[in-house]
């Protein structure tokens, strides 16, 4: 056949080699991957993390530590959540991957800003803070008004401590964050007023005026018709008011004797 029919037979060999290494690749996976064969994944949440590992080991697993977070209702160092879960069948020698819960809670900086003297987040809206305290995972955020002149954090405490910008707070500590009101613009405004009334009470004495309603920085009022102090001033020197309102001319002082007598 190989001298009849040369093209043939080289093909003939070209797929009995091609079939017969499919086969070899099959096979190979086949042991590679442990083909038909699954194990049973064992439960080890909440178990803590040396007896999990223990059990996983014992059942041929291999096992990794994905990440450890920190919950208050969970013990410290226990297993919060497997990967994957309890009962799955997997190929035998399969890496398993833990939650741990930690030892300690984890700590944050709440402000980054390089200057360690000042409080942290000071000025900042209070709403932009609430959103950064609940994305760095703060649960416990106590909002307090204070007097203050603008809508702004004033200081921020933890735990009742104050907190400096680069320092490092712990995500479970109790925050209070004080938030200035805005009245104290609105208080100084009002003592303004009032000192300006009683220095005008005292230097002015008691009046039949009415009660003034505004006070003016330069002594002056306003009465309940919106008069001006100014308007009850007196008449210039040789001057009187006339009934209508017009300045009169005073009378001369009447000449004396002398003037007729030569």
């Amino acid at each position: 056949m190989k001298s009849r029919h040369p093209i043939l037979f080289n093909i003939v060999i070209i797929i009995v080699i091609a079939v017969t290494g499919l086969y070899m690749v099959f096979l190979a996976l086949a042991l590679f991957t442990k083909h038909g064969e699954s194990d049973k994944v064992p439960n080890v949440e909440n178990m803590t993390y040396t007896r999990a590992l223990e059990l996983l080991h014992d059942e041929g697993f291999r096992v990794d530590i994905r990440d450890s977070v920190y919950r208050d209702d969970v013990k410290p160092g226990l297993v919060i959540e497997q990967f994957p879960k309890a009962n799955s069948m997997v190929k035998p020698g399969r890496k398993i991957f833990l939650y741990i819960n930690a030892v300690h809670p984890k700590e944050v900086i709440l402000d980054d800003v390089n200057h360690p003297t000042e409080f942290a987040m000071k000025g900042i809206s209070y709403r932009t803070a609430l959103a950064k305290f609940e994305e760095l995972g703060f649960k416990n955020v106590r909002v307090v008004r204070v007097l203050g002149a603008t809508d702004r954090v004033v200081k921020v405490l933890a735990n009742g401590r104050p907190v400096r910008k680069m320092q490092k707070v712990p995500v479970n500590a109790a925050i209070v964050l004080e938030v200035a009101d805005g009245r104290l613009a609105d208080l100084r405004d009002s003592l303004q007023n009032e000192e300006l009334r009683r220095s005008y009470m005292e230097g002015e004495g008691e009046t039949d005026l009415p009660y003034p309603q505004y006070i003016d920085p330069d002594g002056g009022y306003e009465d309940e018709n919106g008069v001006s102090s100014n308007d009850y001033s007196g008449s210039t020197e040789g001057e009187t008011s006339s009934s209508n309102g017009q300045p009169s001319q005073q009378p001369d002082e009447p000449e004396t004797p002398s003037q007729y007598l030569e």
